[in-house]
């Protein structure tokens, strides 16, 4: 029989068995403690934004907006010790629309909207090209990126309001 301990006990340990069952590693919430590497800013604060990379060793980074996450896994050496790209296994952002997280290597993302992050001009991920269609629609943009085209550049031109020429 099992106790109301043992019922405990065996929930906590639920996510782990289905997470290797799946070969996929759990993606968990950022505390309200957890600061972006990036730009130190308590992401916890910006649900709708979050985006996250997990480590080959479990460890976890979590960022206030995919401008941070992206600089961030450009060069992960220079913000997490002992790291580098090839240890990154799973990198995620938030659907602009549902907030549902979504893998950040196969996500779209749009520049150029009048819709902002936390740190300005940003780049907004959204999952389908139909959902991208009706973001330009709704809040214009200046042009549609796959996750292989953000360049150091590109963040940098973000970050001083410049932004690119509608593609």
């Amino acid at each position: 029989m099992l106790t109301r301990r043992h019922t405990l006990h065996l929930f906590c340990l639920t996510p782990l068995v289905f997470s290797r069952a799946t070969a996929s590693p759990v993606v968990p919430e950022p505390t309200p403690s957890d600061t972006c590497p990036v730009c130190g800013m308590h992401v916890a604060k910006y649900p709708e934004w979050i985006a996250s990379v997990v480590f080959k060793d479990g460890r976890s980074a979590h960022f206030d907006g995919t401008k941070c996450m992206f600089r961030f896994v450009l060069k992960p050496e220079r913000y997490a010790q002992g790291h580098s790209a090839g240890d990154i296994v799973t990198t995620v952002v938030k659907d602009y629309y549902d907030l549902t997280r979504i893998d950040a290597r196969s996500a779209l993302y749009v520049i150029g909207s009048d819709v902002l992050g936390p740190m300005g001009y940003e780049l907004v991920p959204l999952a389908a090209r139909a959902a991208v269609d009706d973001f330009v629609r709704d809040h214009g943009g200046s042009g549609v990126l796959d996750f292989a085209d953000v360049t150091e550049e590109l963040l940098d031109q973000l970050d001083r309001g410049n932004l690119p020429a509608r593609q």
